[in-house]
């Protein structure tokens, strides 16, 4: 690991350099999945349940068969029969059963997509309907402890003896917290575009990886891996909805096996993503922090309460965060799952971390009241010397740094320690910390190869995946510093099982697993033909193994300030600054980091203030199930973002030195928020999202 890491020391990384692909995508000739061209392609639109239970009794397709230009109706009664359905979420059409209102029961193909919309309403199906149970309550009698949680992790924990530190501790919190179920909502919505020919299975798909949809839809159809090629060079968003595959891939390969030869294509609409493309499912937490007059914590206890469909589990790992944040010898976390009549829940931008380090910060932040203690410096005091959980020293860890230097940025002096003390032009004003942490996960399993060609020149393939993040332009700093060239020199292809194989990108690991086999490609390269291969040289490399991942804790740092102001008249609640710092190791682009980054923390604030799935327990679904009142950030919502990192060399991580950007700068921003806002008021919300009504009592 530390030669390698010396060889990393060229021009490119560091470098804030423009987007490559941006061009392409100003311009419109960025192809996405829905964009591939074809002759005739037939269009795709899906039948959806209407009941949140039961059985399908009855189906009469006559009307939508009889409609010019449609090609074919699917149901349970005709569709492909599946050669693997372990998965239920991706076995559809195989029986009569109604899991989840919206769940796919069927699908009509046409010559465009107008008729087949238009057919589809056609399609009418009587059932046999089931009470439903879609309500979450930590009060439930039926919830049960999961295997693990996801990532693997152990679904509890428990050191020293929690309930007789709790008892003895000068200082309590003993709070319960809730965060709402949300919806992912990229920009781009989840499409397929699927062909069969001579056996084989070809889907231009919009996914966060490309193997990871190979891996699942190949045993569905009986086929070997090599039989279905996925291609996806560009995507618009995902924020972990597209790291798995969802239904809809599986009726639009259906669909085109019913039409061998032509394209089929489908688009979910924005209503059906609330549906069929996972979401980040609702918690309720309970947290009990215990610790001397000084702040200094002796306990910390978490019980997370979370959801899971009846048809297939998530477990969100809404604790996990909180083993390994603050100092303290006696802790414990559980994680129970309530399983429910819904959808299947799914990965959701820094999932577990997100709404479990909201209610842990909110905790900090009244145990902080609780002692007379400025936040801040809680949080200080409560540093671990190592990872409390395993005993492992950090490879990094400067939080500290980031505090610090945020509180200097937002100008924390000014922050009042006792609520209502500052009003400004009829508003409210306070000021809130939280701290942000991400893992460092290592994902062995990608590959990279590198090919010289005429005039220097070099072609760097492996399957990875740009959401709109950067990959294109940061991967190809990493290779180009790793061949000692200047980046003009470099192709880099993505985004296709033809090229070697990559891991998803998820949990911020992209630019760990990709870019270290490309480093070690690069190197096997050099140390086959030196530094001026022939053209046609070529030479593969994978991400390899660390052995520092079992002998350090590796996680990204940082600290979100917010200044909030809530109308003292009507309790709008309005956020003119944020402030984010943050210690990720080496940052490979800073004009692409800083954007994700920012990114991250407007989704934070819209996590706070604006988004909540509002399940209507009547009908088992999600009521408002659009973009118009599903409530997103926009432009005026956001004020001042102030994003900066602390300059961090880590050895230890991956020949990059960095550390995953993607997820952390959403975690801890509705913590500082909902912090500020009972500066401002004294009024502590523990609910999310933070509404008006909440500052009218």
């Amino acid at each position: 690991m530390t030669q390698t890491r010396a060889r990393l020391t060229a021009r490119a990384m560091g470098t804030p350099l423009d987007r490559l692909d941006g061009t392409a995508k100003v311009t419109g000739t960025a192809r996405y999945a829905y964009e591939q061209p074809f002759a005739e392609p037939a269009h795709l639109h899906p039948v959806q349940a209407t009941v949140a239970a039961g059985r399908v009794t009855g189906i009469d397709t006559a009307a939508a068969e009889a409609v010019p230009g449609v090609l074919a109706v699917l149901t349970h009664r005709n569709a492909p029969r599946l050669a693997g359905t372990g998965d239920a979420e991706l076995a559809i059409l195989q029986d009569d059963r109604v899991a989840f209102r919206g769940q796919l029961v069927g699908g009509v193909v046409a010559t465009t997509t107008e008729t087949a919309r238009y057919a589809a309403g056609l399609v009418r199906l009587t059932y046999d309907e089931q009470p439903h149970d879609v309500e979450l309550r930590a009060d439930r009698d039926d919830l049960y402890a999961p295997e693990s949680v996801n990532g693997g992790y152990a679904t509890d924990t428990a050191q020293g003896d929690v309930e007789a530190a709790l008892a003895a501790a000068p200082v309590t919190v003993d709070r319960t917290y809730t965060t709402a179920m949300c919806h992912n909502n990229p920009m781009e919505p989840h499409t397929t575009v699927a062909v069969w020919a001579d056996g084989a299975l070809t889907l231009y798909d919009s996914t966060q990886g490309v193997y990871a949809v190979r891996a699942a839809v190949a045993p569905l159809f009986g086929l070997d891996a090599e039989q279905v090629r996925v291609v996806s060079p560009h995507v618009g968003g995902g924020f972990g909805s597209k790291g798995t595959a969802h239904a809809h891939v599986v009726l639009a390969s259906m669909a085109a096996l019913v039409l061998p030869g032509r394209a089929v294509k489908l688009a979910l609409t924005r209503q059906q993503l609330f549906f069929l493309a996972g979401y980040r499912t609702p918690t309720v937490q309970h947290i009990r922090l215990g610790a001397d007059l000084d702040g200094r914590l002796d306990a910390i206890s978490v019980d997370a309460v979370s959801q899971t469909s009846r048809i297939k589990e998530f477990a969100e790992q809404t604790a996990v965060a909180a083993r390994m944040m603050y100092a303290a010898p006696n802790r414990r976390t559980t994680h129970r799952l309530a399983r429910l009549d819904v959808p299947v829940p799914s990965w959701m931008r820094a999932p577990g971390e997100c709404p479990g380090m909201f209610a842990a910060e909110v905790a900090m932040d009244e145990l902080a009241d609780a002692c007379g203690l400025d936040p801040v410096e809680l949080r200080v005091r409560n540093e671990p010397a190592a990872d409390p959980e395993t005993g492992r020293p950090f490879s990094s860890r400067n939080l500290v740094a980031c505090l610090r230097e945020g509180a200097r940025r937002i100008g924390w002096e000014r922050r009042h320690p006792a609520p209502r003390s500052r009003r400004e032009d009829g508003a409210l004003v306070g000021l809130g910390v939280a701290a942000s942490v991400y893992p460092v996960f290592w994902m062995p399993g990608s590959s990279a190869r590198i090919r010289a060609g005429a005039d220097g020149r070099y072609t760097v393939s492996i399957g990875a995946a740009d959401l709109g993040t950067g990959t294109w332009t940061a991967l190809t700093q990493i290779a180009a510093d790793a061949l000692d060239v200047s980046v003009e020199r470099v192709d880099l292809r993505i985004g296709d099982t033809a090229f070697p194989r990559a891991t998803v990108a998820g949990g911020s690991s992209g630019m760990t697993c990709w870019g270290s086999a490309v480093v070690h490609a690069a190197e096997e390269l050099r140390d086959r033909y030196g530094h001026e291969p022939p053209e046609g040289a070529e030479a593969t490399g994978d991400t390899g193994e660390n052995p520092d991942t079992e002998r350090y804790a590796m996680y990204a740092f940082g600290a979100q300030f917010a200044e909030v102001r809530v109308d003292a008249d009507t309790g709008e609640v309005r956020v003119p600054r944020l402030v984010g710092v943050f210690a990720a190791g080496r940052i490979i682009n800073p004009k692409t980091a800083r954007s994700q980054l920012r990114g991250g923390m407007t989704m934070g604030l819209s996590m706070a203030l604006h988004e909540h799935s509002y399940m209507d327990a009547q009908l088992g679904q999600v009521a408002n199930h659009d973009l118009a009142e599903y409530h997103i950030a926009a432009h005026a919502d956001i004020g001042s973002l102030d994003v900066s990192w602390i300059d961090e060399d880590d050895p230890h991580v991956n020949p990059m030195g960095s550390k995953g950007i993607g997820e952390i700068g959403i975690v801890g921003t509705a913590a500082a928020i909902a912090n500020a806002a009972h500066n401002a008021t004294g009024v502590r919300v523990r609910d999310l999202p933070i509404t008006l009504d909440a500052f009218l009592a």
